[in-house]
C-alpha cells in the first residue's frame, strides 16, 4: 500500500487534535489573544503573498476552528510560529485569534515556520534546504523515518537531492543563512559556490553576518532585493577571505648585508611578496656605473636561474 504523503505533518496534527500537546511544552488549552499582541517580524515567509479573503469568509461563517501556534515574549506579547493566514484573517475581522501557546525556543520556532511554508508555493532554494534540516533534526518525523530517505519522501526529492540541501546548510551555517534571509533570487549553483568557498578555508562567521546585515540595512529596497543583496555581500566577503588565506600579505622585511670587497646592501621586500628593493652602497664607484648599465641583463639572468631551480 502506498504511503500517504507527509507534507504539512505538524499542521495535520493540529487540525486533527487542535489541543494536543504534539510533544511540545504547552501552557494548556487554547487562548484568545488580540492579533496586535502577536509579532510576525523576521519571518522568512513574510515575503509570500497572503491570501486571506476566503479564509475570512469561512471564519466569519463558522468561527476559527483551527488555532494558530505562538510562543510567549516579554510582557503580554507573543511571537507567531505558524498560522499567519488565520492571524491576518482575524485581524481583518477585528476579532481575537484562538492560539495555542508553546514554550519552544526560537530555533524550533523557526523550524516550525518553515514547515508551515511547505504548504505554500515558490520556496527559495535555501528555504527548502532549511526545511530539510528541520525535518532531519527535529521531532516532526518518527525516529525510524528521520533519515535522508525519510526527508526525501516528505519533500518529494531524491536522497542525493536531500544530501545536497543538507550539505549547504551545514557548510554555510544556519546563523549566516538567517542573516541572509530567503534570497529568492539566488538559486542552487550560487549557494553551492558559497559552500565550496566556506569549506576551503576558515572564515569569520561574525564578519559574514555583519556583511549580510549591512547589505540588508537599505530599508528603501524590497525585502527580496535586500535578501539577495545580503547573499551577494556574504559571497564577496567569503571570497575575499579565501583569497587572503591563499595569498597572505607578506610582512615587509629589511636586511642589511655586508659583502666583502663590494660594500653593504640593504634589501627590502613587501607588497604581498611582489616587491624587492635593493639599495647598494658600493666601495667602488665604477662598479656602480657598470651595474647600472647591466642591471636589466643581470635581472633576466637571475630570473632564468630561478626558473631552472623550480623545474
Amino acid at each position: 500500500m502506498a504511503r500517504k504523503p507527509k507534507l504539512g505533518l505538524p499542521l495535520q496534527t493540529l487540525r486533527n487534535a487542535p489541543d494536543a500537546l504534539e510533544g511540545r511544552r504547552l501552557r494548556g488549552g487554547v487562548f484568545e489573544i488580540e492579533p496586535d499582541h502577536i509579532e510576525t517580524v523576521s519571518r522568512l515567509d513574510d515575503r509570500l503573498q497572503l491570501e486571506v479573503e476566503g479564509l475570512k469568509a469561512s471564519i466569519q461563517r463558522n468561527g476559527q476552528r483551527v488555532p494558530i501556534l505562538v510562543r510567549p515574549l516579554e510582557g503580554d506579547r507573543y511571537s507567531l510560529i505558524y498560522g499567519r493566514r488565520r492571524l491576518e484573517a482575524c485581524r481583518d475581522l477585528g476579532i481575537k485569534v484562538r492560539a495555542i501557546v508553546t514554550e519552544v525556543e526560537g530555533e524550533q520556532a523557526l523550524r516550525d515556520q518553515l514547515l508551515e511554508n511547505l504548504e505554500r508555493r515558490d520556496l527559495s532554494f535555501i528555504e527548502r534546504a532549511l526545511v530539510a534540516a528541520a525535518l532531519l533534526d527535529g521531532d516532526h518525523l518518527l525516529d525510524a523515518e528521520r533519515s535522508n530517505r525519510g526527508v526525501a519522501e516528505v519533500l518529494n526529492l531524491t536522497e542525493a537531492g536531500v544530501s545536497q540541501l543538507l550539505n549547504v546548510v551545514r557548510s554555510v551555517g544556519e546563523d549566516v543563512i538567517l542573516a541572509i534571509g530567503a534570497a529568492p533570487g539566488i538559486g542552487r549553483p550560487r549557494w553551492e559556490e558559497l559552500k565550496k568557498v566556506l569549506t576551503s578555508c576558515e572564515v569569520s562567521r561574525a564578519e559574514l553576518i555583519k556583511a549580510a546585515n549591512q547589505a540588508r540595512s537599505d530599508s528603501a529596497a524590497e525585502p527580496d532585493a535586500r535578501s539577495d543583496r545580503a547573499f551577494l555581500a556574504v559571497f564577496a566577503a567569503a571570497k575575499q577571505a579565501a583569497a587572503s588565506a591563499a595569498h597572505p600579505t607578506k610582512v615587509p622585511t629589511d636586511q642589511i648585508l655586508q659583502i666583502e670587497g663590494v660594500g653593504s646592501a640593504s634589501i627590502k621586500t613587501g607588497l604581498r611578496g611582489r616587491q624587492f628593493k635593493l639599495e647598494l652602497k658600493a666601495e667602488n664607484k665604477d662598479f656602480v656605473d657598470w651595474l647600472e648599465g647591466h642591471a636589466p641583463q643581470l635581472i633576466a639572468e637571475l630570473h632564468e636561474r630561478w626558473k631552472r631551480s623550480e623545474d
